[in-house]
């Protein structure tokens, strides 16, 4: 998928742009399960977000290397960020038609409780396998 789309959280004060990825992927690692409720769907953005001006954006530092982006109103799950801002994940429910972004994959499969299952055929990592691709030396989750 190409193009600028318009997202927003819950109360619409963080209304942000942002230029997604046609490919959207699920994490069950504990603290993205800790964060949403569930599981974490979500799209990379190829762009930076660029929020409206004013915005109560709210940052919270997860883990060394990723940062959790939300609404400071209405606490709405907006994006997981890499600390070093290179890498940005936005919830698919942010956009208008969240069905438009093609589940392709999973991450910390291993992680993910055995409670529900996901009908789509996607590809799969476990925990080790992605933190020894993006995080190297890195234990304990996202």
């Amino acid at each position: 998928m190409s193009g600028v789309q318009t997202g927003t959280c819950l109360c619409g004060d963080c209304t942000f742009t942002a230029r997604p990825a046609h490919e959207a992927g699920i994490c069950h690692c504990s603290m993205c399960r800790k964060w949403s409720g569930g599981m974490f769907i979500s799209v990379e953005s190829e762009a930076p977000l660029e929020f409206v001006a004013g915005a109560p954006i709210s940052i919270y530092p997860s883990s060394e290397w990723g940062e959790r982006l939300f609404c400071g109103h209405c606490g709405s799950h907006i994006a997981w960020r890499s600390a070093d801002g290179k890498s940005t994940h936005v919830s698919i429910q942010c956009f208008v038609d969240p069905a438009q972004f093609e589940l392709t994959h999973q991450i910390f499969i291993d992680c993910k409780p055995g409670n529900y299952a996901i009908a789509n055929a996607t590809q799969t990592m476990t925990e080790a396998e992605f933190l020894a691709m993006v995080a190297p030396g890195m234990e304990g989750g996202a």
